[in-house]
């Protein structure tokens, strides 16, 4: 295996354009607290708000469905 590139030859370069079907994660602010753990209670799974934020995936109904059912949660603006 090569460590070193020959004359002419270029590095792959990462792609700024999103893929097809890449959806953003949506973050929501949480207005009480800047670090909790959620435990979502259908599924029991955690969710980690750091520094007054949690991301989750654009399909996790259950995730998108809690956060926007609290008051304590807001959508965030970045």
């Amino acid at each position: 295996m090569r460590a070193f590139l020959c004359p002419g030859e270029t590095m792959a370069k990462t792609s700024e354009t999103p893929v097809a079907g890449d959806v953003p994660s949506p973050t929501f602010r949480d207005k009480l607290y800047t670090s909790r753990t959620l435990i979502l209670p259908d599924s029991g799974r955690a969710l980690a708000v750091f520094k007054a934020q949690v991301t989750v995936q654009a399909t996790d109904a259950e995730a998108l469905e809690y956060l926007k059912a609290h008051e304590e949660f807001e959508p965030s603006q970045e």
